[in-house]
């Protein structure tokens, strides 16, 4: 193993755990988004440029961001007042333990693993685009509908919301 995937890996888990245990939402996002940069990087490090790509731009760059934009507005950045370690600590983190030990020794004694390795496919970004623009176009043009079809009720749902709020706010 190389010491950039040590490295990445490590900050990956790191940024990843600190996710789920700080109490601030704020930086739990902010993790969120280095854990998810990290697997991109890993993704890179791998030869799937398309995947990692897609990840940097989906998920740091979509998806992080709008949890980031969703807390700050919606929430302040306090932290609750409760002790992060409860009773049932210890006793979630033995059977998760326990389970992963045994999915794993599962799924490494199964006969359905193939014990030789296929060599890996030969997919890039210019093949994976040339895939989308040639043999399916329709489907990707339909996802683009759908998507902003979603977008367009979302914002629909969030304007009557709003009217709402604003009629109920006048008979007070």
């Amino acid at each position: 193993m190389s010491p950039f995937f040590i490295i990445t890996a490590i900050v990956t888990l790191l940024a990843a755990a600190s996710a789920m245990s700080l109490r601030n939402l704020v930086h739990c996002a902010l993790a969120l988004a280095v854990s998810f940069s990290g697997i991109a990087a890993l993704y890179l490090q791998l030869d799937a440029q398309f995947v990692g790509f897609a990840e940097i731009l989906v998920y740091v760059g979509a998806i992080a961001i709008l949890i980031v934009f969703a807390i700050l507005l919606t929430r302040s950045g306090e932290a609750p007042e409760k002790s992060v370690l409860t009773s049932g600590w210890m006793a979630g983190i033995a059977v998760s333990a326990m389970v992963f030990t045994m999915l794993g020794w599962a799924v490494l004694s199964s006969s359905a693993i193939p014990k030789e390795t296929s060599p890996a496919p030969v997919a890039t970004v210019k093949n994976v685009g040339d895939a989308l623009m040639a043999k399916f176009v329709l489907p990707l043009e339909i996802i683009g509908l759908v998507l902003t079809t979603a977008m367009i009720g979302a914002v629909i749902i969030a304007l009557k919301e709003d009217s709402k709020n604003e009629h109920s706010g006048r008979k007070s």
